[in-house]
């Protein structure tokens, strides 16, 4: 998810190897360096573990989705963040609309790095090492269809969903003024189709930037959201990045209690190492007291000296 735009690659210095000319050397050697991306975007981009785990999540989003459709008992939505949620931000609307009748089912997606891989854009990061550059995401918005891939297992998991009636929906931080380029991308990789305004929500489509907990409020005056997914806790609630400061604290809300219950049941998190709001976080804030360890004897290396 595009929330925070600001790759790893920024804070990574490209690699280089060097392979001297076989020929004879009747100068100076030639030497060819070539870059390396750096290793969270060979994880993500490049290995089939990526692959395998993305799929594995996709398979998960589906059965459980489907499950939930059969036993066709939902009174309330998954949980979800609401700007006027009732325990924290989150909250869980019904599914019963105002006549009584039943709301359809949906499922809701981030789509960078969730449905879709901006590979042609993390190639450019990649290769000049350049900071996010506004302009230049806003190319690959409007321009990247066909160029972007679906994530491992997207393609089949959505097809499952909406074959068992349920609703797509992609909320995304994508701009709205992107929007024909979303769709175009979307469709292009399999994953589609999209409307915007119906199954397509961008950042401007609400005066709450890059938060998403009015957009899925909207949504949820109309379908009953059964399962929600993406790379980011933001794409679950806006309450997990409202202090992105604060590490520990961060982690420990997912991780215990109510919301530790809802990953697998309900939220689904789609791998991504590359860029994201957790990119924050010093050595100390990481790794706090009880968690560390050191070798004996002391902090560095013994050293011989010679008389």
């Amino acid at each position: 998810m595009k929330q925070i735009l600001t790759l790893a690659a920024s804070a990574v210095a490209l690699a280089g190897c060097a392979t001297m000319s076989s020929g004879p050397v009747t100068g100076p050697a030639t030497v060819a360096k070539e870059k390396a991306a750096p290793d969270t975007m060979r994880w993500l981009y490049g290995s089939g573990e990526a692959a395998a785990a993305s799929i594995q999540t996709w398979r998960q989003i589906a059965d459980y989705s489907i499950a939930v459709v059969h036993q066709r008992k939902a009174p309330q939505s998954v949980p979800l963040g609401l700007p006027d949620g009732t325990t924290g931000g989150i909250g869980t609307p019904s599914c019963i609309k105002a006549d009584g009748t039943a709301k359809p089912f949906a499922a809701v997606f981030d789509v960078d790095e969730t449905v879709l891989l901006n590979t042609g854009y993390e190639y450019w990061q990649a290769l000049t090492g350049k900071p996010f550059d506004a302009d230049e995401w806003a190319q690959w918005a409007n321009n990247g269809a066909g160029i972007a891939q679906p994530v491992p297992g997207a393609v089949t998991g959505l097809r499952r969903l909406r074959e068992a009636g349920i609703t797509v929906i992609f909320n995304t931080n994508r701009e709205s003024d992107t929007a024909a380029g979303a769709v175009a991308a979307i469709e292009a990789a399999g994953t589609g189709p999209a409307v915007h305004g119906q199954t397509l929500f961008l950042r401007g489509d609400d005066d709450m930037g890059s938060r998403k907990d009015g957009r899925r409020a909207k949504i949820a005056e109309n379908y009953c959201v059964i399962a929600m997914a993406g790379d980011n806790l933001g794409d679950f609630a806006d309450v997990f990045n409202a202090d992105e400061s604060a590490i520990a604290a961060r982690r420990t809300m997912v991780a215990r209690g109510e919301y530790a219950q809802l990953w697998g049941n309900g939220w689904f998190l789609v791998p991504n190492p590359v860029y994201g709001a957790w990119q924050k976080g010093t050595l100390d804030e990481v790794f706090p007291p009880e968690t560390r360890w050191k070798p004996s004897p002391g902090d560095a290396p013994v050293t011989m000296t010679r008389p």
